[in-house]
């Protein structure tokens, strides 16, 4: 068991650096192909107010004076040392402003991962159980709708709906305005929290509803339940005692594999809400052009996708002890 504990683990890790290294290519390359100028994008229109001698400067200032090639393997080395670079408009290391950025987006990205891995869970079971019924039929619906809705038009209906007509909720952002950070209460968060947390929860609830609804009808059609059934065993009995244990882990399996879905949609999101969250600054670094920021995210990304994947092989192991370490990363 150790054994095959630590030659998982070291797999792993060389497959997650391999992954690293090869997003890392990929990524500074297509923003080196970019059409998009780093110093035009950086100062907007205040370039055409400032001399060339400022400008040349601040191109040296970055870095942007040399070949791409020697500026990826300057980066590169640097991000070996732990120094992902400065943030041009932010002003901050890219650690700080990434890890300041990701507390917020974890609020959010962790309420709507539990609420719509409970409620598709829970919907999936019920379709599943009782099959072709009223019930199953308005899931079904409700679940093929949203598979099809896009997440920024989510929001703005959830937007319009309870923060204008009803104001019952807040338009934007993670806590009241002109609250520091480490000011806001717990209850403030939450609140400020729904709309968007509802968005991606809504959105991603339609996957692991009709996957679970699947596995389910697989288990009350099976031998063993059609047996407990010719005992006198009831539906509910069935889904409860049966099905839930046979699909817990398939569930499982699919929540996990949405993470990577769930941040994309938080940046959809937090650009609906204003919420300043990573996704908020993903689409800043993109649109100004700053590019230690944009590959700090785009690596840290994939380093939090990956590593939730392979903690969910090691859940699947802890749920049924039957089921072998898996072979890789589902980066």
């Amino acid at each position: 068991m150790n054994n095959s504990l630590l030659g998982y683990t070291a797999f792993k890790v060389g497959k997650l650096l391999v992954i690293m290294i090869l997003v890392s290519v990929i990524s500074f390359t297509l923003v080196s192909l970019s059409p998009l100028d780093p110093i035009t994008a950086y100062l907007g229109v205040d370039r055409m107010q400032i001399s060339q001698e400022q400008q040349a400067l601040i191109i040296n200032r970055w870095g942007l004076d040399q070949p791409p090639v020697d500026r990826f393997f300057i980066w590169a080395g640097r991000i070996f040392q732990g120094d992902f670079g400065r943030s041009m408009i932010f002003n901050q290391p890219v650690i700080s402003v990434i890890g300041q950025r990701f507390m917020a987006s974890l609020w959010l990205m962790g309420a709507a991962w539990v609420l719509s891995g409970v409620l598709g869970f829970v919907l999936g079971i019920i379709a599943g159980a009782w099959k072709n019924s009223l019930a199953d039929r308005v899931i079904r619906l409700y679940a093929f709708t949203l598979a099809s809705t896009p997440t920024f038009w989510m929001g703005l209906v959830l937007l319009v709906a309870f923060a204008v007509k009803l104001d019952w909720a807040p338009f934007c952002c993670a806590g009241p305005p002109g609250v520091l950070p480490q000011d806001i209460t717990l209850g403030q968060r939450l609140h400020h929290l729904i709309l968007p947390a509802a968005t991606l929860s809504i959105i991603g609830t339609a996957a692991i509803t009709m996957h679970t609804r699947e596995k389910m009808i697989d288990v009350m059609n099976s031998d063993h339940a059609l047996f407990a059934r010719a005992q006198g065993e009831s539906t509910l009995g069935l889904a409860l005692s049966h099905g839930v244990r046979n699909v817990s882990l398939p569930a499982l399996t699919l929540q996990f594999a949405t993470i990577g879905e769930l941040f994309g949609g938080s940046v959809l999101a937090e650009q609906v809400f204003s919420y300043p969250g990573l996704g908020q600054a993903v689409v800043q670094a993109g649109t100004r052009g700053d590019v230690p920021l944009l590959l700090g995210i785009v690596l840290f990304s994939t380093l939090f996708v990956c590593c939730g994947n392979a903690l969910a092989d090691l859940l699947y192991r802890a749920v049924d002890p039957r089921i072998r370490l898996g072979e890789g990363c589902h980066a």
